[in-house]
């Protein structure tokens, strides 16, 4: 099976028929410093799609997931978010208060909204139910596990019931068994909502195991080299984990990764 990717020089990727969630046109990002951090990046994201942004340290991965969530501003280029998309972002750490309660942890957007008490209630209820901690509304986040904490912070993305979440490598230091868990649970949570995903990460095998395409982004400076789409079973185990397709897409993206980082950007 050939895996099939397209160079993003061709243009918009995801397809033209419905206007896309996410959109960058010819996007570059310089800090004061003088570092180029990404050049000439071109793409859009159909609504719908889970979509990984793969890559070294370094590559601008979470520069574009920032400029995507409007925390920071291209310095050419245009960012444009469809019309009607409600948008939620995890950060790599939890983030959590740890003077407040799980429940109150989750709330804190619903009350920074000024919403009414009983509607943020059941929503924080809906939340916790959703990644699977309904019956730890009431303890504290140090009594969490690393796991737990990250889902608490996911929880409190849901709570704002968006319908685009944007995720910077949420599951990055846990441990291999926890990570593989909670990527089972947030592809069963976005084939569930119908969410649109755009997710930061370093692993190949999550990307593959996660997304309907990768982004495969190459450093010096930060740019697009191909859109992959992975085709798999609507429902992913840890059968597809060790399946033929799985490990053909990985040995496809690895190659693709250190072709694109032994060549320096002229």
């Amino acid at each position: 099976m050939a895996v099939l990717y397209r160079s993003m020089e061709d243009g918009v990727s995801g397809g033209a028929a419905v206007a896309p969630a996410l959109y960058a046109n010819q996007v570059e990002k310089t800090y004061p410093n003088g570092t180029l951090a990404l050049e000439r990046v071109k793409l859009g994201i159909q609504p719908g799609e889970f979509v990984s942004l793969l890559g070294p340290s370094g590559c601008g991965k979470s520069t574009l997931l920032k400029l995507f969530a409007g925390l920071e501003q291209p310095s050419a280029g245009h960012i444009r978010r469809g019309e009607h998309h409600k948008l939620a972002m995890v950060f790599q750490e939890a983030t959590l208060m740890p003077w407040a309660r799980v429940a109150d942890n989750v709330r804190l957007p619903l009350d920074l909204a000024r919403m009414d008490r009983a509607e943020s209630e059941e929503r924080v209820r809906r939340a916790l139910a959703l990644v699977g901690l309904d019956k730890f509304g009431g303890v504290y986040p140090r009594e969490l596990s690393g796991g737990m904490q990250m889902r608490v912070s996911i929880a409190r993305a849901l709570a704002t019931n968006p319908d685009l979440l944007l995720m910077d490598e949420p599951f990055g230091a846990l441990d291999e068994f926890t990570r593989n868990r909670l990527d089972a649970d947030l592809r069963a949570l976005w084939a569930e909502r119908g969410l649109t995903v755009v997710f930061v990460t370093h692993s190949i095998y999550e990307a593959v195991y996660l997304s309907s395409r990768v982004i495969v982004m190459a450093a010096r400076p930060g740019r697009v080299i191909a859109d992959v789409a992975i085709e798999g079973p609507a429902v992913r185990d840890d059968a597809f984990r060790v399946s033929p397709p799985f490990m053909h897409y990985c040995a496809e993206l690895s190659a693709l990764l250190t072709q694109a980082n032994t060549q320096e950007q002229p």
